[in-house]
């Protein structure tokens, strides 16, 4: 059966926001494609995900060229979707990926060089089965490499058509300013940053969030729901299926003392006080500051993504609860 779009999928004017300074407008949401969608995973839940999360309006799918398991796949898989049901839609998505982690053997396969960045792009490009990506990364800065070259990369990308915008990740407040002005010089704006941030991960706050508002550019949080320590899973211990049972590369159950599921405990009853859960509060609490265009969500169903969703009817918080939340994560 051939795929058609929910006809009512953009009804909802909230679920966008801009991008920094730029023409392009981002779902509040997007749906990022780091776990669950490589070729380990199974196709027909993965379609599922991510059709359905096109049918609540998330236009964006974040990706990257290593992202699977294995390497590589999560965009196959993609590719895969956009030949079998997403082509026609193709001018209604955002699609972005990035390079900068390893990739492949030798020197060339990994960090921030010209030869790196521009021949993933087209490895990238082949797996997508695209002519064009609408945001490609530097995944990383490189310390080895003059920003200069990396970032004429970039801009290089989007001279040749190969990339519509460009954006940067994990670069600190320093990093971003010297790249913001070099790709502006250069003709290609940095459109959006992708750090680390959440309540547990608040760096962005010591200076970046500053950088972006003052260079107009969109900030993109990834790990909002600090790899699912806030999704509400936690709460009454560690599941069986639960990332932090099954793969405990970034959040393992040492992460999870009793002081911790306290927190959790304690922020999730400031969530119901706001008609939320916890992952609601927290992609809330991610969203309310200004500089924020959207947040990076994961999913291994669909339900996820639509109460994730949901986080949209209230962004606001007033004093008292922000004051009750720094209480909590003593921050």
């Amino acid at each position: 059966m051939s795929y058609e779009a929910a006809p009512g999928r953009y009804e909802n004017p909230a679920l966008f926001a801009r991008s920094g300074k730029s023409g392009l407008d981002l779902p509040r949401i997007s749906l990022g494609l780091w776990h669950n969608f490589g070729g380990n995973d199974d196709f027909d839940t993965a379609r599922g995900i991510i059709l359905g999360s096109f049918d609540r309006g998330i236009t964006h799918f974040d990706l990257a060229n290593n992202y699977g398991p294995p390497a590589g796949s999560a965009e196959i898989t993609f590719g895969r979707l956009l030949e079998r049901d997403l082509g026609p839609y193709r001018n209604e998505l955002v699609i972005s990926t990035k390079a900068g982690y390893y990739m492949w053997p030798g020197p060339y396969g990994e960090w921030g060089s010209r030869k790196y960045l521009l021949s993933s792009l087209d490895a990238s490009l082949k797996r997508l089965g695209l002519e064009y990506v609408d945001v490609f990364y530097s995944h990383r800065p490189d310390p080895k490499t003059p920003l200069e070259e990396t970032c004429g990369a970039l801009a290089h990308a989007v001279r040749s058509g190969k990339a519509l915008y460009v954006g940067i990740s994990n670069y600190d407040p320093e990093q971003t300013r010297s790249a913001a002005k070099i790709l502006r010089e250069l003709g290609t704006p940095c459109l959006i940053h992708q750090p680390r941030y959440s309540m547990y991960e608040r760096t962005p706050e010591r200076g970046l969030f500053d950088v972006l508002a003052a260079e107009g550019i969109g900030c993109i949080a990834f790990s909002p729901l600090a790899q699912g320590l806030l999704s509400g899973r936690y709460l009454a211990g560690i599941p069986a299926d639960a990332r932090a049972a099954k793969d405990p590369r970034f959040l393992t159950p040492s992460d999870i003392t009793e002081q911790k599921r306290a927190e959790l405990k304690q922020l999730d009853a400031i969530a119901r006080e706001r008609g939320q859960t916890l992952a609601q509060l927290a992609l809330a609490w991610v969203l309310r500051n200004p500089v924020m265009t959207s947040a990076l969500i994961g999913a291994s169903r669909l339900s996820q993504v639509e109460e994730n969703l949901k986080a949209l009817a209230n962004t606001q918080f007033d004093a008292s609860e922000l004051e009750r939340i720094e209480r909590v994560i003593g921050k």
